[in-house]
């Protein structure tokens, strides 16, 4: 019966050619062939490498809210079309396009929620959409969430994933680069905390504004953040840049960022600086 008994052998990416798609995917930082249910486990981390998946926006609600308290802020915002803007295609068909590719009105899901019992304002980027381009929505449900925390006092998290200011809005969106940074100065005035993450891809005006005015400034491993590309800053300096140029660990060492932190290790972090920066006042016990 021996003749019979095929020998068990691992699974190689051969092997798995005839697998559905949605059962494995590939780590872009190593190789690898994981399975995406082990994946999400893991939160988009791969476990050989350690390389940090883009994800959407709702698992880092995930992540960084209680279960079941948050509750989103600003649905039905959209974008309009002011400058009636067309280059391959229309405008209004790209966003028409992201949004059922998404399931989301815009490039940012914002709310208020619980972490560990502590009330926060959260918005989060999603890169998906339009590449997580800052229009006129974004800034505005940004600006919208920030005035929350500020008059309800909560600390306000921030995670980006951005390509920068979308430039099918011309001057619309570039004046959300002031509108953000001023609510942002409002809660500094009020000794608010606001903690900024930087995911990848951080860049152009989102970086230029927002992403880098945290109290704390926290960033996922490997992470592509700056204003400008290595390539177009290497072309304007005539300049060959050194290795690591606008990653996470780069700007680490230069003071740019406060923390490198593995997206596993996101919660527990942000929940110490809570306690640190934002203990709420207990009311002493009445005398008896």
């Amino acid at each position: 019966m021996a003749w019979f008994r095929k020998p068990k052998k691992p699974l190689t990416s051969d092997d798995r050619r005839d697998v559905p798609s949605d059962v494995f995917e590939k780590c872009e930082g190593c190789g690898e062939i994981l399975y995406r249910e082990k994946l999400s486990r893991n939160l988009h981390v791969c476990p050989e490498c350690g390389h940090h998946f883009i994800v959407p926006a709702d698992v880092y609600v995930r992540i960084l809210t209680d279960e079941g308290s948050f509750e989103e802020m600003d649905p039905g915002l959209r974008s309009a079309d002011p400058l009636d803007f067309t280059d391959l295609k229309p405008y209004r068909d790209r966003v028409r396009a992201a949004e059922k590719k998404t399931s989301r009105g815009d490039a940012l899901l914002s709310g208020r929620a619980t972490l560990e019992g502590v009330p926060i304002a959260l918005a989060v980027m999603d890169f998906a959409f339009i590449g997580g381009s800052m229009g006129s929505v974004v800034g505005e449900k940004i600006a919208r969430a920030g005035r929350v925390a500020l008059s309800e006092e909560r600390p306000f998290l921030i995670v980006s994933a951005s390509g920068g200011a979308r430039m099918m809005e011309g001057i619309y969106s570039l004046m959300q680069m002031a509108k953000t940074s001023a609510v942002l100065a409002e809660l500094h005035e009020a000794g608010i905390p606001f903690f900024s993450i930087l995911t990848h891809p951080t860049t152009g005006g989102v970086t230029a504004s927002f992403a880098m005015l945290g109290d704390v400034n926290i960033a996922e491993p490997r992470a592509l953040i700056g204003f400008a590309g290595p390539r177009v800053i290497e072309e304007t300096i005539k300049q060959e840049l050194p290795d690591g140029f606008q990653r996470s660990e780069f700007l680490l060492e230069h003071g740019m960022v406060d923390r490198v932190a593995d997206r596993r290790e996101l919660r527990e972090l942000v929940v110490r600086l809570l306690r640190h920066m934002w203990a709420p006042t207990t009311p002493e016990p009445a005398e008896r």
